[in-house]
């Protein structure tokens, strides 16, 4: 079994409740229903990157060896408003991302992905946080990353070391 879904972005915004409405929407309702095909999956964060690919390529081995699912999680790009409006507080806008739809079409022809079966999930914002959230939703045994390597990672932090921190399950970093 293999295929891929597009998830709306988390931040989107969702209906808000008709105060004439006789039931008021759940306010804890949560972000999407994830199939329970792939709970106690894998999941990894893609961006199409060689350190991406190097993660993808583990995950896909170690989702293999716990016979479970695999889940792609790919964090569209978001961009405060303050950079293009100069106004404040900053609040952040989506960015178009098709790089989603291309990297999901090209996992869909990956034959490497045949052996296990895998989802796509697009998701904007901070990236700890949305592979966090992912691997909370589907109870995740592990969460799987590639290494930053360059200035900006050095500068700013690499996401691996901030996830690592964070996060309330196991992080594997491929280097």
């Amino acid at each position: 079994m293999a295929g891929h879904d597009f998830f709306e972005p988390a931040d989107r915004k969702r209906p808000v409740a008709d105060p004439t409405a006789a039931e008021p929407l759940a306010a804890e309702e949560p972000r999407h229903s994830c199939d329970p095909a792939f709970k106690h999956g894998v999941v990894v964060g893609f961006d199409g990157s060689t350190s991406s690919e190097r993660a993808l390529a583990y995950a896909i081995g170690m989702a293999r060896r716990l016979a479970q699912g695999l889940i792609i999680v790919h964090v569209a790009n978001r961009l405060p408003t303050t950079v293009w409006a100069g106004c404040e507080p900053p609040v952040f806008v989506d960015v178009p991302d098709h790089r989603t739809e291309v990297l999901g079409l090209e996992l869909a022809c990956a034959d490497y992905l045949a052996e296990v079966p895998w989802i796509l999930v697009e998701r904007g914002g901070d990236i700890c946080h949305e592979l966090e959230e992912v691997g909370r939703e589907y109870e995740a045994d592990a969460i799987v990353v590639g290494s930053t390597h360059g200035l900006v990672g050095r500068l700013f932090g690499s996401v691996a070391g901030r996830l690592a921190k964070r996060a309330q399950r196991p992080v594997v970093v491929i280097p």
